[in-house]
């Protein structure tokens, strides 16, 4: 370890994150044991208006940042002196809503003496996993978010490698987009996937491959398929099928995703492959991966729900991997919302 903690004392991390539209604070002991994560939703206010107010959720995450960490302190019965280290989701994500995230987490830094972490969000999602277990090396983890697609490889301990990414919308976003045209409320991917898996048969929707052998992702033509066949049925004076085209609009990416990942699991020889983002909580994806994996016998892990989407416990079980290789950063720290995955790898090899 870098940090001259000693490898048999406990390291108690409070994590904040504040990426998007959740203020959440969590307090996570050895990167896998989570002690308190509280969750401040602002899917209610934000649903009034089709989707995330960058302004508005940074206001909301003023206003609550303070309760949120007061009751995840209390929730793990722990005292400022006994944690090790504060930790923070740095990027990427809202610029002004990580700002309200980075200063809370230097204010409680500088006032408590603990040494701070800046952390990668989507290092959060991949190790949300060892929340459920613990990951072997090399692994592929599969990120489904609302801003973000990718196939990352990691062959050792914090290090990451993106072998493939969605050349335009990200999966949740492409799911809240059809949902829209389909006539459904912010968030849309809940609805798309209930009613995909209600319909009897699915309206038929192309797959995009992309080139031979590519791991990259692409789904905007797939959204202009679904939008083209929704104009379509209204110029025909008739009722768009709403139900089959969700079951189509799903199978389609669903296939795509699934297909992508298990062939990368097999080239890059992953002992695992990790399932994270908030479109991991999406039921068919997650039926249609369990079955893949158990057909070709590989090893997959999937958090539960609550740690697929925005949660600070995340953010505490990658910061602690941050922590043992390379300690905390300096106080300057700034929030990045185009933060590189790969440039946060740890340099500890």
């Amino acid at each position: 370890m870098k940090t001259g903690t000693g490898a048999l004392k406990p390291v108690y991390i409070l994590a904040i994150e504040t990426s998007c539209d959740e203020t959440s604070v969590a307090v996570v002991k050895d990167g896998c044991e989570v002690l308190s994560n509280i969750i401040s939703s602002q899917i209610e206010t934000h649903r009034a208006f089709g989707g995330v107010v960058p302004e508005v959720a940074s206001r909301k995450h003023v206003e609550v940042i303070t309760l949120v960490i007061e009751e995840a302190m209390n929730a793990a019965a722990i005292s400022p002196q006994n944690l090790t280290a504060v930790a923070v989701t740095q990027g990427p994500g809202l610029v002004g809503a990580l700002l309200v995230g980075v200063v809370a987490a230097k204010s409680l830094a500088l006032a408590w003496g603990k040494p701070l972490i800046g952390t990668h969000h989507i290092a959060g999602h991949i190790y949300a996993n060892r929340l459920v277990k613990e990951l072997q090396y090399p692994n592929m983890t599969l990120v489904v978010s609302g801003g973000h697609t990718e196939l990352v490889l990691m062959e050792r301990e914090g290090e990451f490698k993106i072998i493939g990414r969605t050349r335009d919308d990200a999966v949740g976003e492409a799911y809240d987009k059809v949902a829209r045209a389909l006539g459904f409320p912010y968030p849309g991917g809940p609805h798309v996937d209930r009613l995909a898996r209600e319909a009897e048969v699915a309206f038929p929707l192309p797959r995009v491959w992309l080139e031979p052998g590519s791991y990259d992702f692409s789904l905007s033509g797939l959204k202009s398929a679904v939008l083209n066949a929704v104009n379509q049925s209204k110029m025909k004076g008739l009722e768009p099928d709403v139900a089959g085209i969700a079951r189509g609009f799903q199978e389609s990416v669903v296939e795509v995703l699934v297909e992508k990942a298990v062939r990368a699991v097999r080239e890059f020889s992953a002992g695992q492959l990790l399932l994270c983002g908030g479109v991991a909580a999406n039921k068919g994806l997650r039926e249609a991966l369990t079955l893949r994996c158990a057909a070709e016998g590989i090893e997959l892990i999937i958090p539960p729900p609550v740690y697929c989407t925005d949660n600070a416990a995340m953010i505490g079980a990658a910061a602690y991997v941050k922590w043992k290789h390379e300690g905390g950063i300096p106080l300057d720290m700034v929030a990045d919302p185009g933060f590189s995955l790969e440039k946060w790898s740890v340099s500890a090899y």
